[in-house]
């Protein structure tokens, strides 16, 4: 009972913690989501120091030409579809929506609530995950890893899941985010159409000169469209998309490594460090005390 005891003692944290190991105590914060203010802000500052630009010009009017506009983003868009399955481009919106809202949860402290539960697996064993079932489900990829724990998968079986399911997700959001990037390439070299289609009528009009300046417009917007297009809005809600998912999948690591230690019985403490090693220097946590 003594040895007991003691073991029990070493699992738990210190009062600097403020954290219990009573199941009870236990509590999943679930990510909220919000709009990602620096993307949006971005955007609009873009647009609106382009726009500016343009009507310090005096002219406005005279960066609009519908030929150029159906060339340049209507092409991108046909031309991005070829090169994907209808499946791929059913999930494009998740290049937006994915960009423009961001799930909002810290890595400490999912790591900090990890850590509640390798101390009470410790302490009261495997069992006692079944009390905090509820909270669980709020993350259902912690939910899946829990489960495996409390259905008596080895640490290797589970290691092995988890993996195949982190890098499927992996794939998922760089196939998605390719969408994006082939979009960005697309945009200039259909600008680069445009710019030959407007050389060519020039050519074909150089007997009247009232023609050749809407078609030097032509070949000069089509051009300045698709650099635009790529440059403000594909290739930074790609690269912005690819960001999360590298967030996500932070987090995901750190539940792997998690339930993998609560597998093998490791000690908590063993699993802080673990998890200290996956986090950002300044997200890096003290539960224990030293």
């Amino acid at each position: 009972m003594a040895e007991e005891a003691t073991a029990t003692s070493e699992a738990a944290p210190s009062s600097g913690g403020g954290v219990s190991r009573l199941a009870g105590a236990i509590k999943i914060v679930r990510p909220k989501k919000r709009f990602d203010m620096a993307t949006i802000m971005g955007l609009i500052l873009s647009i609106i120091l382009i726009g500016a630009a343009l009507y310090l010009t005096g002219s406005l009017s005279s960066f609009y030409d519908l030929p150029s506009v159906l060339m340049v983003f209507f092409g991108t868009f046909a031309i991005t579809a070829v090169s994907f399955s209808s499946d791929e481009l059913k999930r494009a919106v998740q290049i937006f929506r994915s960009s423009l809202v961001k799930s909002v949860r810290r890595p400490s402290t999912m790591a900090r609530q990890l850590l509640d539960i390798a101390v009470l697996v410790k302490s009261k064993g495997p069992l006692s995950l079944s009390q905090i079932e509820p909270e669980t489900r709020k993350d259902p990829f912690l939910h899946q890893a829990i489960t495996f724990i409390a259905d008596g998968y080895n640490a290797d079986e589970i290691n092995r899941i988890l993996t195949q399911d982190i890098e499927a997700l992996i794939e998922r959001h760089k196939r998605t985010a390719s969408i994006g990037r082939r979009a960005a390439e697309v945009a200039p070299a259909m600008g680069l159409v445009g710019t030959l289609v407007g050389l060519v009528q020039m050519l074909n009009q150089l007997d009247d000169p009232s023609k050749i300046g809407p078609s030097m417009a032509i070949a000069l917007l089509t051009t300045f469209y698709g650099a635009i297009m790529s440059t403000v809005f594909l290739m930074p809600l790609a690269n912005k998309l690819e960001r999360n998912s590298s967030d996500d999948v932070m987090i995901k690591d750190m539940v792997l490594a998690a339930v993998v230690s609560m597998a093998r019985q490791d000690h908590p403490r063993k699993l802080e460090n673990e998890l200290n090693m996956l986090l950002p220097p300044g997200e890096r946590i003290r539960y224990f005390s030293q």
